[in-house]
């Protein structure tokens, strides 16, 4: 909450207020103060909508260097520069100016949500020596330029906050890359998440349109590149914030309601992620299922693998190009489209559609054209050459594109819209009948067609079966040495995992099934549907597959460092994971394991979460691996049941042991146990205390209670480790391993647990404690039941006790 002893509505030089004070705006509409984000005590110079609910902060002056209390003043000082000063009078933010201020200098915060440093008494933008829109936050605000000022080389553009409760920059950015021809894309770090697309005379290509509420615009001329849209209505407010998970949010409301509203929640499908059909493919996403399939003329780089839905490789050209017939070449018109990556595209404003195709005809490097401005029929062109990126078909919005292919193409490329028509009809005539034919041959003669469906349902099989390699069984044994001992990494529940090198020298992870294990063709179709469809750093990059034979094998990217159990519970290797990376790995193993559950396009529980299934990158960076037992969640489905149980001894929670129900908070439980196996290195289900016989859980338990928390800790971190860090994770676990499922944390929150600083709730008793002179909160059955195992491996069948 933020309160106001003084209101003003402007500084004069000399003037100031502090934490307490406000500035209000003329019309009241926006406020200037000090406040304290979420959770958090520390305190910034902030603008926020007044009145509204919940509470709207839309920029932070001093987002990397907070106050620590509420000594702050803000001051207009004699040269007109702003100052924001804390408890011993330092300047920890100011404003800067290009020009000399006059003596009668003010700020004042505008109803725009603008904040202004004027030169003098006048309102014309000319008198404005300092503005606050020129210096962007998370937030654009109507009338706000995302974009650059090229005389000055100033670029506007949003960065996200790190968390609810610190205002920070975080990983997220949206800017306007001035690359070819101009367009809005959002960067993580420096890596190209997702593109909303170059202007189109209407809207960027990959939004939506104008709408009613409001408008829009694009400028590009030799002094500034920028976007900007304002409300028509001035009774209505909206506003666009790229959230701390990097969603681009839409908020609305009206000067009657007050009530902020979300309109646009910033999910994304899975074509909005950036190139994920790869080069030269279009990105369809229909019926919640997203299809890529490559531009006419060309054909999967990787027949193998786009057939089993990995398609970020791409497409190549069917044939090389050659210039000396390249004037035969013609154009094929695509619809609706999200034309691609425009960063090395070329751009002329004066030719027309007509003079756009000709150019790109006479180069034979060019690849396709549009017209740069769709309104009244189309003006300007665009002209890409080489790859096609990150393009989509839309449903209704988008433009035309118009991809060249060579003449062979055209002629059944469909424009022969009666000719095809004749080829459906007569096709369809043709199935009629043989449809006909069957039922009455099945009729007349059923122990026959008894015979035909089990033969063709075992051809079927087979041709599914085939699809799936990528790898043939020759190059795989070539590449492990035959699938030699020395070469073998670990073995878990689907079988042996071994190093394999190709002939040019990459390295791979080649997992073969085996014939004693109780997983097999299913669970293994049952990973790479699910693996083949995610990307996430924190999740393990699946190449392929091998099925021949009894042969089932699946080959991943290779992990230099194995697994983390090699490493956190093996006397000399853990001596190398270090705090700091024992930290990197349990908020990595949160990232991945949230996406897995709620940001990718695909909601899957894994069920097998343990330490041999993270495995360790050359860097040391966590990736979730081995998804046989991965199940997939669809719509708002939340939980399910099986008869079927599997995972690891130790690892999964009491309600999925006895009952065989699993949810997301199945996997949160998992990984509760994993976190505090990496704090204490110590096995779940070898350790056993001497004092009271518990397992890891409850010994955390029993010490936690005890106020001894630290105890846990790995005896060769005590030196190099910052306590209340090492706390806060341990109480993030045992929130994590709590005896019901509803007691959980989803991981969204683990995420913000590890990352902030705020009071996290106090965990009640774990699952599976073994003492029976404490009472559980949970009054659960399994207060006094422990599990424990003699192996490693993964169940997959298990009665329930």
């Amino acid at each position: 909450m933020v309160t106001t002893s003084t209101s003003l509505d402007s500084l004069a030089m000399g003037q100031s207020i502090r934490d307490g004070d406000t500035l209000v705006s003329a019309g009241g509409i926006i406020e200037v103060g000090f406040f304290s984000p979420g959770n958090s005590t520390r305190r910034y110079l902030g603008i926020w909508y007044t009145n509204v609910s919940p509470f709207t902060v839309v920029w932070v002056a001093n987002r990397n260097t907070p106050l620590e209390n509420k000594s702050g003043v803000l001051k207009l000082d004699e040269k007109g520069i702003l100052l924001l000063l804390n408890a011993t009078n330092s300047t920890i933010w100011k404003s800067n100016i290009s020009s000399i201020a006059l003596n009668s200098s003010t700020a004042h915060p505008l109803d725009s949500g603008n904040f202004v440093v004027r030169n003098g008494q006048g309102t014309h933008d000319d008198n404005i020596l300092w503005p606050s829109f020129d210096y962007t936050g998370d937030t654009l605000l109507p009338m706000m330029k995302l974009g650059w000022n090229l005389e000055t080389d100033l670029e506007r553009y949003l960065s996200s906050w790190q968390s609810v409760d610190d205002p920070v920059e975080g990983e997220y950015t949206q800017k306007i890359d001035l690359r070819g021809y101009p367009q809005s894309i959002e960067f993580q770090g420096t890596h190209i998440i997702t593109r909303a697309g170059s202007w189109n005379g209407l809207s960027n290509v990959g939004n939506t349109g104008p709408t009613h509420e409001i408008s829009q615009k694009f400028v590009l001329n030799k002094k500034e590149v920028y976007y900007e849209y304002w409300l028509r209505d001035r009774s209505v407010f909206c506003v666009h914030t790229l959230t701390p998970s990097g969603k681009a949010q839409t908020w609305f409301w009206t000067t009657q309601s007050r009530n902020r509203q979300l309109v646009s929640t910033g999910e994304r499908d899975p074509c909005d992620q950036y190139a994920f059909c790869g080069a030269n493919a279009i990105c369809n996403y229909e019926g919640s299922i997203p299809n890529c399939e490559c531009i006419r003329g060309y054909a999967p780089k990787s027949s193998d693998q786009w057939n089993i839905a990995i398609w970020s490789n791409g497409c190549v050209p069917r044939n090389k190009s050659n210039c000396k017939n390249s004037y035969t070449d013609g154009f094929l018109k695509y619809t609706n489209m999200k034309i691609p990556d425009t960063s090395s595209a070329r751009y002329n404003t004066t030719m027309n559609l007509e003079e756009c195709k000709n150019s790109c005809i006479k180069n034979c490097s060019c690849t396709a054209y549009a017209s740069l401005d769709i309104r009244d029929g189309g003006s300007g062109c665009l002209l890409w050459f080489n790859n096609l990126v990150d393009t989509r078909k839309f449903s209704q919005r988008g433009q035309d594109l118009y991809i060249r292919v060579p003449a062979s193409e055209l002629d059944h490329a469909g424009h022969g819209n009666m000719k095809k028509k004749i080829v459906e009809i007569t096709v369809g005539v043709i199935i009629f009948g043989l449809v006909i034919s069957a039922c009455i041959f099945m009729i007349k003669n059923p122990g026959a067609a008894r015979k035909l469906i089990s033969k063709h349902y075992k051809i079927k099989q087979k041709k599914e079966d085939v699809e799936l390699p990528t790898f043939n069984l020759s190059v795989l044994a070539n590449a492990t040495e035959n699938f030699s001992i020395r070469n073998k990494l670990g073995e878990g529940g689907f079988g042996p995992v071994y190093k394999g090198t190709l002939i040019d020298g990459q390295e791979l992870a080649v997992k073969r099934l085996s014939k004693k294990s109780g997983q097999g063709l299913e669970e293994l179709k049952n990973e790479v549907a699910l693996i083949a469809k995610l990307q996430h750093r924190n999740l393990v990059k699946l190449l392929g597959c091998c099925i021949e034979g009894e042969e089932k094998i699946l080959i991943y990217e290779y992990m230099a460092n194995k697994n983390l159990d090699k490493f956190v519970f093996d006397e000399t290797k853990r001596n190398l994971l270090d705090w700091d990376k024992r930290f990197n790995i349990i908020s990595g193993i949160a990232r991945g394991l949230l996406y897995l559950h709620q940001d990718s396009r695909l909601r899957i529980v894994h069920r097998d979460l343990k330490t041999s299934n993270i495995l360790l990158d050359a860097n040391l960076d966590p990736k979730i691996s081995d998804f046989g037992l991965a199940r997939l969640f669809v719509g708002d489905q939340v939980e399910a049941n099986t008869n079927r149980v599997a995972g690891t001894y130790g690892y999964i929670p009491p309600e999925y042991a006895a009952r065989g129900h699993f949810s997301m908070k199945s996997d949160v439980f998992g990984y509760g146990v994993i976190v505090l196996e990496i704090v204490s290195g110590k096995k779940n289900r070898e350790f056993s205390d001497p004092e009271n016989n518990n397992n890891l859980l409850g010994h955390s338990w029993r010490l936690w209670t005890e106020e001894r928390t630290m105890k846990l800790l790995d005896e060769v971190l005590e030196k190099q480790c910052v306590s209340s860090e090492v706390i806060r994770c341990i109480q993030v676990g045992l929130l994590c391993v709590q005896q019901r499922p509803e007691d959980r944390p989803n991981m969204s929150s683990v995420v913000l647990m590890l990352n902030g600083d705020k009071l996290l709730p106090k965990p009640k008793v774990p699952g599976f404690y073994t003492e029976i002179d404490v009472t559980s909160e949970a009054n659960s059955p399994w207060e006094n039941h422990k599990l424990c195992s003699v192996n490693e491996l993964s169940i997959t069948s298990l009665g329930a006790r």
